[in-house]
């Protein structure tokens, strides 16, 4: 573990690069060749540990280039004839089914058994359990300098979503939704009508009651919310009623999300308890 950790994508590097990425070459080995070589992938992890990501779209040449190795412990760079001790450890990762690969005759059946000491399967993101864990670290992972917030029926949204794009997704919603926000606070219409509703597909238009109307028919009524207790209590039981949802109570009201925020902020109604259920 005291050693170096080098990373390679085998999907990343062309197939006319990925030799040399890999095995390294000696200097005047090609056209283009840098004078003095280069040492490549393998040998800069000896007494370390090389990460082969996307493993699957490792070329069949380069697999059996690779089983040698492992198995000798030697490397021979490209246009050489010297043979160099290696010492280091392979993990690999793929998104593919490798044996489905071997069944297919595109993935060295020697070298994926060679490979397959400890397998570890990472679960897609909608299978995982600890979801809201995930999505609070995100979200500070992205505004690291400042503290930031999450609005309930946001987080809501976003761990109940099903996530097809995994953490690379969630990443991106993270990221795009607080660059919206104005207060360091992450809020429901700053997220993608697809995440709202999971029936609508991302290049669609979000639902009717998704934000405000293009005419908000209680502006003029709106102003005089919050002026009296009973507005309080009124809110408040309609609120409870649909057990602190603001989509359902916004709709069950014939008004915008906006419009309902600003009457709870009025009515002096904390939105942190719009997240109970």
């Amino acid at each position: 573990r005291g050693g170096p950790f080098i990373a390679m994508s085998c999907a990343a590097i062309p197939e006319s690069l990925a030799e040399s990425e890999l095995f390294g070459y000696q200097s005047g080995a090609f056209t283009g060749a840098r004078t003095g070589g280069m040492r490549g992938k393998i040998l800069a992890s000896d007494k370390g540990t090389l990460f082969l990501d996307e493993i699957g779209d490792m070329p069949l040449a380069l697999q059996a280039r690779l089983l040698q190795v492992l198995e000798e412990k030697k490397v021979t760079p490209l246009g050489s004839t010297t043979e160099l001790p290696v010492d280091l450890h392979i993990v690999s990762a793929s998104n593919r089914d490798l044996l489905e690969l071997v069944g297919k005759g595109e993935f060295r059946q020697d070298l994926y058994y060679r490979l397959n000491g400890i397998t570890l399967t990472l679960p897609p993101l909608r299978e995982r359990h600890d979801r809201e864990e995930l999505v609070m670290a995100i979200v500070n992972a992205e505004m690291s300098d400042a503290p930031v917030g999450i609005e309930p029926e946001a987080l809501r949204c976003l761990v109940d979503y099903s996530w097809p794009g995994n953490i690379r997704e969630l990443s991106n919603v993270v990221r795009t939704a607080l660059a919206l926000s104005r207060d360091a606070i992450l809020h429901w219409e700053q997220l993608p009508p697809h995440i709202h509703d999971p029936q609508t597909p991302s290049t669609g238009t979000p639902p009717a009651w998704a934000g405000p109307p293009t005419v908000d028919g209680d502006i003029q009524g709106d102003s005089k919310w919050g002026r009296n207790v009973d507005d309080r209590e009124r809110l408040l039981m309609q609120l409870e009623r649909h057990r602190w949802n603001i989509t359902l109570t916004a709709r069950d009201l014939g008004i915008s999300r906006n419009t309902l925020y600003r009457r709870m902020k009025r009515c002096e109604i904390p939105t942190i308890m719009a997240g109970k259920h």
